[in-house]
């Protein structure tokens, strides 16, 4: 009988083992986790300084396009010139935030957003000091170097502080940050450009950063993803490839659309985007793993943020520079008359968080971006050379509410549709192609903007900006069926088990805290 047993006792013991070993490695992990998610002090400030970061970072996408025309006056330029002083920013941002999210997973999340927040602080006191469009230009890519390091890591910081109940509402309110800050860019750049100077949007950053620094410093808790290997190649690739595209997009409404330089950008810059899809595929660690798009939730909501940034901030790029060159209005008039749009972020966003966590995030992002399509197709309806107020506050409005209802439930999606070690990644990947969306929404808008239209007369300019806001509709409404693809949320327990990291990843030795 005890020959017999023997071979039973073995995988009984084996479990045996396997359970005490499971139970160490949970006490030893359980001092990490604790004060992580346990406490509210440390959740709150994480808030504050993600918050904070995020809204810098994401401020800086379209502060400048209320200051484009005192740009062009002050600096000169063309409108290829003024469209590379927002696209330089994006299209830097975009390229490295994946690679970003890395170096923060394996060197340390507190350390890079440190490090980020220096290189945007910096770049920031540069452009405001730019002598010329050449060298404001470079200042704003040097600008996006920074953001794209901070950018992806302070919603993983936010998630590894805040516990994953609580989640939805301080994604919430991050989202509403954030959203505010990209839709108050013009008002704020408005504002500073017609009572102060243009170069004090960048100025801006500069106190904010110096005071966040210390603050991220000592109230943050420094943490580490998979620090798998850097994806160098992948990196190459991305960046070569995005460059082409947004090159070719913005160079052909110049050069022409059968410009040698034109075509090998597009068709290179193509070539680069396929190499960067099959290294994603085939690689062991690479920056982007294409397996993550199995999942139709990531699909989904990387999809609809693509097109949504796509179809907006083309539009928000073309109509700053309507109510001023068409309508007449100052900087800060037309600043504060987008502001039915960019107002709403910040009321109806923690509420959309709210419903996230009830009902789910999926019905709340699509409704949000279907809106969002209304309005834009709405003004490309009324605009006109003498069209008034009134005629465009209805579409501002619900541009304004779909614009809030989105940002808030996409993050939560994001964040909830992959594990627990893979979230920083996916940030990145998330943030990533929302800016790609971005600068191609801007070049692909001025594209069909130049072939209607003109900066000519006012006449012309209508010409030009009636198109591209119905493009910038349809897509927007593409991402409303993108977002419908999204599985239906199981229950918030099912989301709470998704995002509740499942073991903090040991931190190396010498680690500081």
């Amino acid at each position: 009988m005890s020959q017999q047993g023997r071979p039973q006792e073995a995988p009984q013991n084996a479990r045996q083992n396997a359970q005490r070993n499971a139970q160490r490695n949970a006490q030893r992990n359980a001092p990490q986790e604790a004060p992580q998610a346990g406490s509210r002090g440390r959740a709150v400030w994480a808030l504050v300084v993600t918050s904070t970061a995020g809204f810098m970072a994401s401020l800086d996408n379209l502060v400048v396009t209320t200051a484009l025309p005192s740009i062009r006056e002050d600096l000169g330029g063309a409108l290829p010139d003024l469209e590379w002083t927002v696209s330089a920013y994006t299209l830097t941002f975009a390229v490295l935030l994946m690679f970003g999210a890395a170096l923060g997973d394996r060197f340390g999340r507190r350390r890079l957003l440190l490090a980020g927040l220096a290189v945007f602080t910096g770049a920031s006191a540069a452009a405001a000091l730019a002598p010329g469009i050449d060298s404001l230009i470079a200042a704003r890519a040097v600008q996006g170097v920074g953001a794209a390091i901070m950018m992806p890591l302070t919603l993983t910081l936010l998630t590894e502080a805040v516990p994953a109940a609580k989640r939805g509402m301080a994604y919430g309110i991050w989202g509403a940050v954030n959203g505010l800050a990209v839709a108050s860019g013009p008002l704020i750049g408005g504002s500073l450009t017609e009572h102060v100077s243009w170069q004090w949007i960048f100025w801006l950053n500069v106190p904010i950063g110096l005071a966040l620094l210390p603050l991220a410093r000592l109230r943050l808790t420094e943490s580490y993803g998979t620090r798998a290997p850097l994806d160098v190649r992948g990196t190459l690739l991305a960046s070569g490839g995005l460059f082409g595209v947004v090159y070719g997009l913005v160079r052909a409404p110049v050069d022409g659309w059968t410009s040698e330089l034109v075509l090998l950008g597009l068709f290179a810059g193509g070539a680069l985007l396929l190499g960067f899809v099959l290294h994603g595929i085939r690689a062991v660690n690479p920056m982007l793993p294409m397996r993550l798009f199995r999942s139709r939730a990531f699909s989904g909501i990387n999809a609809a943020s693509l097109l949504m940034f796509l179809g907006m901030f083309g539009s928000i790029f073309l109509l700053s520079q309507f109510m001023q060159g068409v309508l007449g209005y100052s900087p800060t008039e037309a600043g504060l008359r987008m502001l039915p749009w960019t107002g709403m972020p910040m009321l109806v966003a923690p509420v959309a968080g709210y419903l996230a966590d009830r009902i789910g995030g999926r019905p709340v992002v699509a409704v949000g971006l279907f809106l969002q399509a209304v309005g834009l197709g709405w003004l490309a309806s009324v605009v006109a050379v003498g069209v008034s107020y009134g005629a465009q506050l209805p579409a501002l409005v619900i541009s304004g509410v779909g614009m809030a209802l989105y940002f808030a439930p996409a993050s939560h999606l994001v964040m909830s549709s992959v594990r627990a070690e893979e979230q920083g990644i996916s940030s990145g990947a998330n943030n990533a192609l929302r800016e790609v969306g971005g600068a191609l929404g801007i070049a692909v808008m001025s594209s069909i903007f130049s072939a209607r239209g003109s900066y000519a007369t006012a006449g012309s300019f209508v010409d030009g900006l009636q198109p591209a806001l119905w493009v910038g509709a349809a897509v927007v409404a593409v991402a409303g069926v993108a977002a419908l693809l999204i599985p239906r949320n199981r229950g918030a327990a099912a989301v709470v088990a998704v995002t509740e990291p499942a073991a903090t990843p040991p931190v190396p030795a010498g680690a500081v805290n």
